[in-house]
Order: structure tokens, then C-alpha cells, then sequence
């Protein structure tokens, strides 16, 4: 199989963004990823666009995004996996360059959020469930969600609310140092502890924010990329997975058996373990979220991810750095854009172009870890530079 690298990245502003329309937002990264890559608009063959679309007037944003872009006549087309649809636009432009479709691809991730009032945004995230079972029988909410999982793995493992309050400190410390985040201001785990019960045992802080946001990358076959950058960022295995739409069919609840499916796929197909990661975005819409991804990515044991939190092990300098750009909960989560950001977080990281948010890169592997849903859907990609 033809080996295939991001050669070029970009990156909007995340938050409320009512200063454009979707096609300018997107441009915002499409015009980064271009320069990035140091190619002609021309020489792009396919441009995939990840968005869940709901919240936004355009139906058809595929279209829009590429005519304001001044892409014409290329292959154009919109993926949906929920809020996984970033990386499955990644997946499909990575699959169209290693099928000969392509020499050059883009992805791009786009949702603008913040077009509808915060209820019916509510209402469009829970009916990512099972539609009729959980949402107009029982109104279940997408906080209401994950504070099953947070239950469960509170009674199970012991994990505390202060636990889940740590990730929060730490999404915020690392937002707070990134330019292009949401919420770029620290918080204490007083603060964090002390918020507004959303869903018990979640709170304000345990949630991601409603945003608006886009990102970009470029990608090239073997040949084209080793002609325009000495620094190509390889996908070495893609793994996707999915999971029952409705909660009662799911085994347990401590964990999600799509990321670990995913996980699997993607180190047998990277040919690497867990341990060979130097730094990864995990999918941390909520904090247990990011807890349960540690041992569903195998960073450790079942049971052992609020310890990882604990003492410090997903921090800077820790053993594996996690959610370096802030995450979701500080970044921000514009849903289909998502997947595309943390795409330009691991190939900055592994360019060594991340500045105070640098990790040290010792094997050259990068990872992205990205859930649709409530588990629906998963996807794992694993990055490395050579």
C-alpha cells in the first residue's frame, strides 16, 4: 500500500466566531494548509470535508467551502460520523491518494455552532443517541450521557469528582497556551470542583463549549511529499470502529468498546504498541471522557486512568502527554472540525513546532483519538515522523 503524509496543516480561531460565514471560516484554514504545503491550488485532486451540519444554514457546505476557496473542478465530497466526522475526512482523503485517485487531498473540518441558541444546540447533540428510545422516551441529554460513564466508573474503580476536575485544570492550563483556543484562561480545582452541577457527577467544567471552528490538512503520496517538505508527517494506520447507537445494547460502561477496537487496528497496522506514543489528543468532550481513553487506548490498565491523572502522567514531561493544545474542554469542539484539529496538534508536536506546548519526541509517533457520538463511532490514527 502506497504510504501517504500530511504535508501541510491549518488552523482557525476556535469560539464564536459570528465575524464570518462558513465559507470564510473554512477558508481561514484552507489558505494556512495551502501556504503550509507550498502547493498550487490547482495541484489538489480531491478536498473532503468533515461536518456533522445541523447547526449551520449551509446544507451542502462541501460546495460552498470549495467555490470560496477558488477549488475548482476537484473531486469534492462531505463525510458524517458524528463528532468523529473530522477524522473519517482524513480517512476518506487518505484512502483516495492510496486507491490512485489522488496525488494530493485535503481534509478539512468545519462546524459553525454558535448560528442556533444553546437549547436547541441541547436538543441536536442528544439526539446523537438512539433517537427514539433514548431521546424522546427518557430525554436524555448528551451530559446526561456521560455521567453514566462516570457513575459506572466511580462505583467500579473508585474515581472521584475531583479526579475528573484535574483534567479540566489541565485541558485549561494547556488552553491558556494555546492562541487558537476557546478558553485561554487557567482554572483551579476549587473552581473546578465548585461549578454547576450539569448532569451529576458533571459539572460546567467537566464540559466541552458549543464552537465554531475549522482546520485543514494537506495530503500527498510518498512521491510529491518528499518534494515539498523535508519534514512529511506519515499515517501509518488509520483504525475506525463503531458501537451500538443505543446504551442498553453496550456491554458495561466503563469504557468504549469502539476506541478499543480502533486502538487496536491502528498499532497493528502502525506495527506499534501503546507504549511507542510520545504524545496523543485524546477525545475529551467531557473529563471522564479523557480518563476512560487512557485505558481504552491501553495507556494503562482498566481502572488505572484517574492514577494517571493523579499523579501526572498525562502532563507535560509526563509519561504520556495528552491533550497538549487544551483538548476539547479548552480547545473547544466544533464538531466536525474536531478530528482535522487534532491532525494539526500531532503533526505540530511532531515537528517540533508546538513552542511552551512541546513535547519531547523520542520515537517519532503521534496520536489522535476521535469518538463520534457516545461511542458510535471511533477512529485512531497514528502519525510518526522518520
Amino acid at each position: 500500500m502506497s504510504r501517504v503524509a500530511i504535508v501541510g496543516i491549518g488552523h482557525s480561531k476556535f469560539g464564536k466566531r459570528t465575524d464570518v460565514n462558513v465559507g470564510e471560516l473554512a477558508f481561514e484554514s484552507i489558505r494556512q494548509a495551502v501556504d503550509d504545503a507550498g502547493v498550487d491550488k490547482k495541484d489538489i485532486d480531491n478536498v473532503v470535508v468533515g461536518s456533522a451540519g445541523g447547526w449551520y444554514e449551509e446544507s451542502l457546505p462541501a460546495v460552498v467551502v470549495d467555490e470560496y476557496a477558488g477549488l475548482s473542478s476537484v473531486g469534492a465530497m462531505r463525510v458524517e460520523a458524528a463528532c468523529a466526522s473530522g477524522s473519517a475526512a482524513v480517512k476518506a482523503a487518505c484512502d483516495s491518494i492510496r486507491g490512485g485517485g489522488a496525488d494530493v487531498a485535503m481534509a478539512v473540518g468545519l462546524e459553525k455552532m454558535t448560528e442556533v441558541d444553546t437549547m436547541t444546540s441541547i436538543e441536536l447533540i442528544g439526539r446523537a443517541g438512539s433517537y427514539m428510545w433514548e431521546f424522546e422516551n427518557y430525554g436524555m441529554t448528551f451530559p446526561a450521557y456521560y455521567a453514566l460513564y462516570a457513575v459506572a466508573h466511580m462505583d467500579r474503580f473508585g474515581t472521584t469528582e475531583e479526579d475528573m476536575s484535574r483534567v479540566a485544570v489541565k485541558a485549561h492550563h494547556y488552553g491558556a497556551m494555546n492562541p487558537l483556543a476557546q478558553f485561554q484562561k487557567e482554572i483551579t480545582l476549587d473552581k473546578a470542583l465548585g461549578s454547576q452541577v450539569v448532569s451529576w457527577p458533571l459539572k460546567l467544567y467537566d464540559a466541552c463549549p458549543i464552537t465554531d471552528g475549522s482546520a485543514a490538512v494537506i495530503l500527498a503520496s510518498e512521491e510529491t511529499a518528499k518534494k515539498l517538505t523535508d519534514t512529511p508527517i506519515w499515517i501509518k494506520g488509520i483504525g475506525y470502529s463503531s458501537d451500538s447507537a443505543n446504551l442498553s445494547r453496550r456491554g458495561d460502561y466503563v469504557g468504549l468498546g469502539a476506541t478499543v477496537s480502533a486502538a487496536e487496528r491502528a498499532y497493528a497496522a502502525a506495527k506499534i504498541s501503546p507504549q511507542s506514543v510520545d504524545v496523543a489528543t485524546a477525545h475529551d468532550c467531557f473529563t471522564i471522557a479523557e480518563i476512560m481513553a487512557y485505558e481504552d487506548l491501553g495507556f494503562c490498565k482498566k481502572g488505572e486512568g484517574a492514577k494517571m491523572i493523579r499523579e501526572g502522567q498525562t502532563e507535560l514531561g509526563g509519561k504520556i502527554p495528552v491533550n497538549l493544545d487544551g483538548g476539547l474542554k479548552a480547545k473547544g469542539h466544533p464538531i466536525g472540525a474536531t478530528g482535522v484539529s487534532m491532525a494539526v496538534e500531532i503533526t505540530k508536536q511532531l515537528r517540533q513546532e508546538a513552542g511552551s506546548r512541546q513535547a519531547s519526541i523520542k520515537n517519532g509517533i503521534g496520536l489522535v483519538h476521535n469518538v463520534g457520538g457516545t461511542g458510535h463511532y471511533a477512529y485512531v490514527t497514528v502519525l510518526a515522523r522518520e
